[in-house]
């Protein structure tokens, strides 16, 4: 009994890796950094580790990170010589991370770095594989960033929800706490701002539990330096992205519902068509004795009359039974690359707890 006592007395506490992408932040990565060690220094119950991945900056920041990496010994820094994206940079961080929990963090800390005890106690307690912070959720908080901004990134999110057919209001935002086994056996191979869905989309596959909740996003940071760190086309690109990322859940979607429309506008101009013949066919009875020279008369006088009814007709129902094939096609191939991406999973876990 006191053996079993002093073994769950000295069992060591969780490791917690916390995984900061970095390009040409040298202005706000000490000060950033600085803040983040202190909160962490104040969670007694987990030990931790600081993984800084410099993305090919063009800025002091590769020395600064150096330079607190020397000072301490629980900061790990990670050089790409280019520019890799963010996709990349994170799954560098995910895969020397050594933590029992993974956290993601935007270096600017417009989600403060309150956000990490938070993650971490959602995740212990839901023994949820991941945990998403959100500022658009009932409860969340949004300070001082601009309207147009809030506006694109919700709609794409809604976007990204209504395609997942998922309630997750936050499907781009990286702060984020992950189990490290999970995270680490995620297969991933997005390099750009589309690896924060992809992320939620194969865990959706393997049935991973995802809990999301309310987070303050705060850019009073940003706007009191003078100006913004997110560029015009950074935001465009990230918006892109977001757009791009939310067909790859539900491709077919897309498809069937264009599909449908356009066989709606087929249907409306057939019926037309049809009821325009009807009312001419009478006054062609005396001209022909045959049904058929009839009625291709009367086809021939709405023609005459209306040529673009049937254009438009034949385009759209062309264009339907194209889209309403790729439409099941792609259901098709979505099911067959789950079940793959499923399969595969299972034999990487399997193997890395060999």
């Amino acid at each position: 009994m006191n053996t079993m006592t002093e073994k769950l007395q000295t069992k060591p506490s969780p490791l917690v890796s916390i995984v900061l992408p970095a390009y040409n932040e040298g202005a706000i990565l000490a000060q950033s950094i600085e803040k983040i060690y202190s909160h962490l220094m104040s969670l007694d119950q987990y030990r931790w580790e600081i993984l800084i991945i410099n993305d090919g900056s063009r800025d002091d920041t590769g020395k600064i990170a150096d330079e607190l990496g020397f000072q301490h010994p629980d900061i790990k820094v990670f050089h790409h010589i280019v520019n890799l994206n963010l996709g990349n940079a994170l799954k560098t961080g995910f895969n020397h991370s050594k933590g029992d929990y993974v956290i993601t963090m935007d270096l600017d800390l417009s989600y403060s770095v309150e956000h990490i005890e938070m993650m971490l106690s959602t995740i212990e307690t839901t023994q949820a594989d991941m945990v998403l912070a959100s500022a658009y959720m009932k409860g969340g908080k949004i300070t001082a960033v601009p309207f147009t901004r809030i506006l694109l990134s919700k709609w794409v999110n809604w976007l990204m929800s209504l395609s997942s057919q998922e309630k997750y209001h936050t499907f781009t935002c990286m702060v984020r706490a992950y189990k490290g086994d999970f995270i680490r056996a995620l297969n991933l191979k997005t390099k750009d701002y589309e690896i924060n869905p992809e992320i939620i989309y194969k865990a959706m596959i393997l049935r991973a539990r995802i809990i999301e909740i309310p987070a303050h996003l705060d850019w009073s940071f940003q706007n009191k330096a003078g100006k913004s760190r997110v560029s015009g086309i950074r935001v465009f690109k990230g918006i892109f992205s977001g757009l791009m990322a939310s067909f790859i859940f539900r491709p077919y979607m897309y498809f069937l519902m264009f599909g449908l429309f356009l066989m709606g506008v087929f249907l409306y101009m057939f019926v037309w068509i049809i009821i325009n013949i009807s009312i001419i066919y009478p006054f062609i009875i005396a001209q022909s004795r045959f049904f058929d020279d009839r009625f291709s008369q009367a086809i021939a006088r709405v023609f005459s009359d209306r040529p673009h009814a049937f254009f438009i007709a034949g385009f759209t129902l062309i264009v339907a039974l194209q889209l309403l094939s790729m439409g099941f096609l792609s259901l098709q191939n979505k099911r067959y690359f789950e079940e793959l991406f499923h399969l595969d999973s299972s034999i990487k876990n399997k193997l890395m707890n060999k």
